[in-house]
Parts: structure tokens; sequence; C-alpha cells
């Protein structure tokens, strides 16, 4: 039996990164594993099962099997020039030097919301207009790293990826469901019930994207490639699929705002995400405090690029039929997001409950 992989993961404290991490160290996928971030473990808000996981990441290594980039600017709003340096040149720079060290496997995770949004479920072919400038860039990489010589390349694009310790995706639903409580009010969202908002679970895209080195590298596919594989589960999740577990999970009535307000915010939507803003910091600083809460992740937070009427509709079934790989989450359930606010809990992240 050939020695297990060496791997180094680059970005790899960060929210998927850290899970990436913890199942290869847990399931003793590798016989090295290296991590690069700009961010400490230390200061990173890990949990202890991530921690321990950590304590076990080789400190050295210059040669590697597969090279996992999960390094961008996830900050929404920030300057083209900055996307340019923290997503574009970072990850063609990456990609570059794996291709001139022989890497058999670089996986490279973009992200799903470079479709056109659209309520029918984007498979990998389908218009490419990113709806996030975050997005804008991860496709210009994606189309640079095409053209490195010797790649040998798969590219992930996931959905909403959600799980315990995400602060973005999902969660910022969970903390205003949170406040919502607290203020005893009703939950109300822009746009309809059916707005898409698709989501996978960061198990399942941790999963895959072990999954896919392995099988690009046993089923030799080099040179035979990119290789480009949406990640979103069967469960095809929308805003009433969402509003409807914060409502079991806090008690909180949930609803949407109407035609009208929409409208409104259509044309103006700096006003509405600053009145967004504004309506939800001041109650969850409140709670934090309350709970003695000095340094938290977590905020109400939603920045404009995310309020516009998006759909993000996505067909995962792709590396399936192709690759083998299953998706052991295929939908959002209570018990997962309540996953999510017991792991910040258990750290001395989210607010007490009430009594």
């Amino acid at each position: 039996m050939s020695p297990a992989p060496t791997v180094l993961v680059i970005g790899g404290v960060g929210f998927i990164g850290r899970h990436v991490v913890t199942y290869l160290v847990e399931n003793n996928l590798a016989s090295e594993i290296r991590v690069v971030d700009k961010v400490l473990p230390h200061t990173a808000f890990l949990n202890e099962r991530q921690n321990e996981a950590f304590r076990k990441v080789e400190k050295d290594g210059s040669s590697f099997d597969f090279v996992f980039n999960l390094a961008a600017e996830t900050k929404y709003s920030m300057s083209e020039r900055f996307y340019e340096e923290r997503i574009f040149l970072l990850s063609t720079l990456n990609a570059k030097e794996a291709a001139k060290r022989g890497v058999k496997c670089f996986v490279e995770v973009s992200t799903a919301e470079i479709y056109q949004s659209d309520k029918k479920p984007s498979k990998e072919d389908a218009k490419i207009i990113p709806w996030t400038t975050i997005a804008k860039y991860k496709y210009r990489a994606e189309e640079e790293l095409k053209k490195i010589p010797g790649l040998n390349l798969v590219i992930l694009r996931p959905s909403i990826v959600y799980g315990m310790g995400a602060t973005a995706g999902l969660t910022p639903r969970l903390v205003c469901g949170r406040v919502y409580q607290h203020l005893n009010e009703e939950m109300r969202c822009l746009w309809s019930k059916d707005l898409k908002i698709n989501t996978v679970h960061v198990l399942d895209v941790a999963r895959a994207i072990w999954h896919v080195a392995v099988w690009y590298r046993d089923n030799e596919k080099a040179g035979k490639g990119p290789f480009v594989y949406n990640l979103s589960d069967p469960g095809n999740t929308d805003q009433a699929k969402i509003n409807g577990l914060i409502t079991q999970i806090f008690g909180v009535k949930t609803g949407y705002h109407g035609s009208s307000i929409d409208k409104l915010a259509q044309h103006n939507l700096d006003g509405a995400t600053d009145e967004v803003n504004d309506k939800h910091a001041t109650p969850w600083a409140d709670l934090t405090r309350e709970s003695g809460i000095k340094a938290t992740p977590l905020s109400t937070y939603v920045d404009k690029e995310l309020l516009y009427n998006n759909a993000l509709s996505v067909d995962g079934t792709k590396i399936v039929e192709e690759t083998g790989f299953t998706y052991e989450v295929p939908e959002v359930t209570v018990e997962k997001l309540q996953e999510i606010i017991d792991d910040f809990k258990l750290n001395g992240l989210w607010p007490k409950d009430m009594i």
C-alpha cells in the first residue's frame, strides 16, 4: 500500500479550512499536514475539537501531494484592488507554485455566487454573472488557473456553507432570530418566501475536498482536466425553510415585509441596509454585554451585497454522478442549526438563554 499523501491546506484556519484539517487528522488520512494562514489558530475562536486537531499538524514540510486552496478574502464591499490581491493574485501564485512542484491535485474552492441569479438550479455550465465582487474575482481566478500548464486542477463551487464555527452564511439569520426573541417581535425578511438560498454543510465540503483529490489521483485524471463541480445539498433551501427553522429554535414569528417595502428597498438599498443593521446592532450588543461576553466573532451586520434580491439556486449532482461523492447532510435541519448555536455557547460566544 502506498503511503498516505502529504497535504498543504492554504487558509486552513478559516471556517472551511479548520473543518478540513480536523477531518484529515481525525480520520488519519494524511501522512503530513501543513497549514498556512495569516490568522493564528489561538486567535481564531477554534473549538476544543479543532484545537486538538491543530496540535497534531506538522510545522514543516515543503513537498505535498495535495494542495487545498481555501485562502481568500471573505469580507464584502471592499475595494477592487483589495480583491485583486487577496483573491485573484493569491490563488494564481499558489497554483503556479503547485504546478511547478508537480502537485498531484490542486483543489481551488470558489463560490456558486458566480452564477446568474435564477430560480432554476445552476449547473456547472450555466451562465456566469457574478453577483458579488468576491464572486467576480473568484471566477477570474478560476479562469486564470485553467491556463496554468501542468496544474492538476479541480474547482469546487459551494453554495452557502454552514456548520459549527460559521460566522457568515446562515449564522447572521440565527443571530437575528436571537435578537427578535429578545425583543419579542416578529422577524420579517425582504423578498419572497421562495427566494432560493441553497446550502451545503461544511462537513460535506471538507469531505468533498478530500474526495475529489483522491478521485483525481486514483483515476489518473492528471492532464485531463480541469474538473469543475458544484457543491450543494439536495434540500433546495429557500427563505421559507430557514424562517420555519428559526421559528422552531427561538419561538419567534417570521414573515416578509411585502411588495411595497421590497420596492422601496430596491430603489434605496443603502438606506434599507442601514435600517436593517441599525435595528439589530444595539439589541445584540445588549445581549452580549449582559452575558459577560467581551469578544465574539458573531454579528448581526448584513452587507449590502447580500441584501440584493438574488437567488442562489445550485445543482450539486454532477459531483455525485461523476466521482461517486455522497452528501451526508442532505438538508438543513433544526438539529444542524442548533449545533452551531450550541458550539458558540460552549465557547462563551453566544448570549445566555432567556429565562
